[in-house]
């Protein structure tokens, strides 16, 4: 057993199950006489929903993820070479393949808007980055990946005077190249609403929480200062009490 089989396993799992899971790695492997393996597992990283997602099509859709990664690889070559026409052809399609791996991923993970725009954010990444790419086919992703970088994109160049006329089969790709432009940022619109409405939620019950357990604490602090009054009272009697049995018993004994 190496590190690379357990993260295999454990990677696989949902979130709710990585960290028993994790653990129960962790005390076979030192049961097994390798501490150093234990410590290892055990620095391994919970991963987040959008990563538990894109790591689940690793493995249980390698075809339609290796697609994807195929578009990004010729992409990025094409970016290289200064290729305008494979740049402008591979950026369309791989719209069309983020699109249908995205819904993929949605469909099988049952992700909220939220995680759903992190996994599109790290498709996104695994098309520009190479080491990006490598980390998701790898399928041990712990967090969504983003890119900050120039990403590949067509090259705009002079075009002769004379322009060549667009035929249907150009007018009609136009058209779907703008559909789907239009599709996507209409769905991102309504994934980041989404998004907002969800944390705006979560921020309105977690105030709500946090208010009443103000209260509460507020409540006990009160409770307990009139404890403290009633145990200073107690104590005074008390005092005055053992005071005068002292001397009570002083004149008993003269």
């Amino acid at each position: 057993m190496d590190l690379d089989e357990v993260a295999d396993r454990l990677y696989a799992l949902p979130p709710p199950e990585f960290t028993a899971a994790r653990e129960a790695e962790a005390r076979a492997a030192k049961d097994a006489g390798d501490a150093g393996l234990s410590r290892d597992i055990a620095k391994l990283r919970k991963p987040t929903v959008s990563a538990w997602a894109v790591n689940r099509i690793a493995r249980e859709h390698p075809e339609e993820l290796a697609e994807l990664l195929d578009v990004g690889e010729r992409l990025r070559a094409a970016w290289q070479e200064q290729d305008a026409d494979a740049l402008a052809e591979l950026t369309q399609r791989r719209g069309v393949v983020t699109g249908k791996l995205g819904r993929l991923i949605r469909q099988v993970a049952g992700l909220s808007p939220a995680a759903a725009a992190e996994v599109d954010q790290t498709l996104d990444a695994a098309v520009v980055d190479a080491d990006a790419a490598a980390q998701v086919r790898q399928g041990h992703l712990v967090k969504p990946l983003s890119y900050s970088g120039f990403a590949p994109a067509p090259i705009l160049r002079e075009r002769p005077a004379a322009r060549r006329k667009k035929t249907p089969e150009d007018q009609a790709a136009e058209a779907r190249e703008r559909e789907e432009t239009e599709a996507r940022k209409a769905r991102e619109r309504q994934e980041a609403e989404a998004a907002h409405r969800e944390w705006r939620e979560a921020v309105e019950a977690a105030t709500e929480e946090y208010d009443e357990c103000a209260e509460r604490v507020a409540t006990l602090e009160r409770k307990l200062a009139k404890a403290r009054k009633k145990l200073d009272d107690s104590r005074h009697r008390l005092e005055v009490a053992q005071r005068e049995e002292r001397r009570a018993r002083q004149r008993l004994d003269q």
